[in-house]
Order: C-alpha cells, then sequence, then structure tokens
C-alpha cells in the first residue's frame, strides 16, 4: 500500500488501529479480551512502526532515504527513555486503563496530525528519484540489482530473523542474563539502563562515520558486535558485563538503520515496502518466539545460553559476508567524480 499510495494514508491509519488497540486494552474484561486488544495492537505495530516509516521515506526520497531512515531511528533510540517513566507516572496516578486510554489519545491527538503533515507521495515511483541520488553520491552502489538476487533476499531474511531473536530475547531476559553470568541484581538493572544510550552512541556512529561506507559494511560490524560482547562475558563475568551491554546496544542500533538501508542500498528503491514486508516477515515470527524460547534455553544452560545468541550473530556476520553486492556502473563512477571531484 505505501508502494502505491505513499505513507502518509497508511501511518495515519495505524494511528487508528494504535487507538482502537489501546483502547480495547483499556477495557479488557478478562484473558479474551486481553488477547484480542493485543491482536490489534500487533497489527497497529506490524503495519505502522519502523519498517512502514523506512518505506514511507523511500517513497518519498529513492535511493537519497538514507539518512532519513537514520534521522528516524536516532529520535526512536530515546521512546524507551521517555515512555517508561511516563506510563509509570500515569499508571500511578490514573491506573493502568487509564495509562491505556492516555496512549489511545496521543496517538490521535499528536500522531496522527503528524503523520498528516507528511509530504504526499509523488505521483511517479521513485526510481528516477534513486538514479539521481546515486549521480550525487560518492559511495552509492548503484541501483542494478545484487549478483544472486534470490539468495540474497534469503540471506537477508534470515540475517534479520537471528539479530531480531536476539534483540528481543536480550530486551526480555537481559536482567536474569546478567545475574546467571554472576552479576548482582543492583549491577544487572544499572547495566541494563545503558543498552538505550548504546543504542543511540551506534546510531550516531552509522550518522556520522558509518554512512560514509555502503550499508553492508555496517551491518557486519553490527551483527559482529554481539558476539564479542557475549565472548567476553562469558570469558570474564560480571566484570565484563558493561562491556557486554555496551556492545549489544551499539550492535542492535546499527543493525535497526541496516534493516531499513542495506535493502534499499541493494535492490534500490522500486517496490521497497512490498520487499521490506517479505523480508521482515520470518523477523517477526522469530521475534514472537524469542522470549518463550530463549527463557527455556536460559532455564536450563543459565549463562551458558549466550552462546546461542553468540552463535546466532556469528552466523548473521557469517551470511553478510556471503551477499554481493553489484558494483557501481562506470558511468555511475564518472558521475561521481565529476560531482565530487576531491
Amino acid at each position: 500500500m505505501i508502494d502505491r499510495f505513499g505513507g502518509r494514508p497508511v501511518l495515519m491509519a495505524t494511528n487508528g488501529l494504535f487507538a482502537l488497540g489501546l483502547l480495547a486494552l483499556g477495557l479488557a474484561q478478562g484473558p479474551w479480551t486481553l488477547f484480542a486488544a493485543w491482536a490489534l495492537l500487533g497489527v497497529a505495530m506490524g503495519s505502522g512502526l519502523y519498517e512502514s516509516a523506512f518505506a514511507a521515506l523511500v517513497r518519498l526520497y529513492g535511493q537519497g532515504a538514507r539518512n532519513s531512515i537514520t534521522g528516524i531511528t536516532l529520535i526512536a533510540g530515546f521512546a524507551s527513555t521517555v515512555g517508561w517513566p511516563l506510563t509509570a507516572w500515569l499508571e500511578l496516578r490514573f491506573g493502568w486503563r487509564g495509562a491505556c486510554f492516555a496512549w489511545a489519545g496521543a496517538h490521535l491527538l499528536v500522531g496522527l496530525p503528524l503523520n498528516a503533515w507528511l509530504p504526499a507521495a509523488p505521483g511517479a515511483a521513485p526510481p528516477d528519484r534513486a538514479e539521481a541520488a546515486v549521480a550525487t553520491s560518492p559511495l552509492a552502489p548503484g541501483l542494478a540489482p545484487p549478483v544472486h538476487p534470490g539468495r540474497t533476499a534469503g540471506l537477508l531474511a534470515f540475517v534479520f530473523a537471528a539479530t531480531w531473536f536476539v534483540s528481543t530475547a536480550m530486551a526480555t531476559h537481559l536482567p536474569a542474563m546478567m545475574q546467571a553470568a554472576g552479576a548482582s541484581l543492583a549491577l544487572a538493572v544499572g547495566v541494563g539502563a545503558l543498552i538505550g544510550p548504546a543504542q543511540v552512541a551506534g546510531r550516531l556512529l552509522e550518522f556520522g562515520f558509518l554512512r560514509r561506507v555502503h550499508p553492508l559494511l555496517s551491518a557486519r560490524l553490527a551483527a559482529l558486535m554481539h558476539p564479542l560482547g557475549a565472548a567476553a562475558l562469558l570469558l570474564a563475568g560480571s566484570a565484563a558485563a558493561p562491556l557486554f551491554v555496551l556492545m549489544h546496544g551499539a550492535g542492535n542500533g546499527i543493525m535497526t538503520i541496516a534493516k531499513g538501508t542495506l535493502p534499499l542500498s541493494l535492490f534500490g528503491a522500486a517496490g521497497y515496502g512490498a520487499r521490506q514486508g517479505w523480508l521482515m516477515m520470518p523477523a517477526r515470527v522469530s521475534q514472537a518466539a524469542a522470549p518463550f524460547l530463549f527463557g527455556l534455553v536460559l532455564a536450563h544452560w543459565q549463562a551458558n545460553a549466550l552462546w546461542l545468541s553468540a552463535g546466532l550473530g556469528a552466523a548473521s556476520a557469517v551470511a553478510l559476508l556471503l551477499v554481493r553486492a553489484r558494483p557501481p556502473t562506470a558511468a555511475q563512477l564518472l558521475r561521481s567524480v565529476v560531482s565530487h571531484p576531491r
């Protein structure tokens, strides 16, 4: 739908879905109505969060959307920093149902007008804009498809599923994971608070230095950060807990951007929204399964459960090494030299 109509109507509709789901959650009276409300919220999240925002930007700016995608993740990196304390205050002041109603109102009174303020999508699909962006970017890889498009799509789908599994597992079980590695509860909670700043730091690194390189290199570095941090934690114990959290958070922050910019760089802007939906579908399944499955592994293996998450991270890095981007054409290189003589 975003490919066809642009992001504005789709994102506005998801504000309505979010509000309806939160309203239903606030009115829930038992397990069935609770689960129904969360199912509705799941539809809203699947169609109104990062992937849809990325597709909306690509529909507007084509291949030149990378900086805008990074900018969104920089701002959204503070969502939990603001959202958790504000939700806790709302719950304390108005109860949990009142907190649900307040967030429903925020979607209608804040989110909906902001999405309505988005520019309308151009009438033509954006490949021409993408080609213009290539001409003005010295490092743009070109719009030709990757060397093996089908295999590349499969590898990316695996990478996104594996890294989303690790990210969700850590988000759910990090304090217990830290305690299993020998950290006290106070230390586990304290170092857990470093994830948000680490994610933002990783995104700042992408916005600054790494935006000068191909997103494939950024993704490879991001995939390696969790395994390296896990190795440090397994070898040094709780003393390495801050290092592990910082590396995991930074890698997760960079990979969040790569999930939007890497398909764009490899496949181009045409059909980006539909392709992104297919690539992220396995990731949504693994994300849903991660809390339960990793919890079982953690209960039986304790700190050695990190071997599972580190193995998935290492497998993702290997998969990304197998991805081959097609080099830019001679004409694109010539335009880059002319546009950027330095």
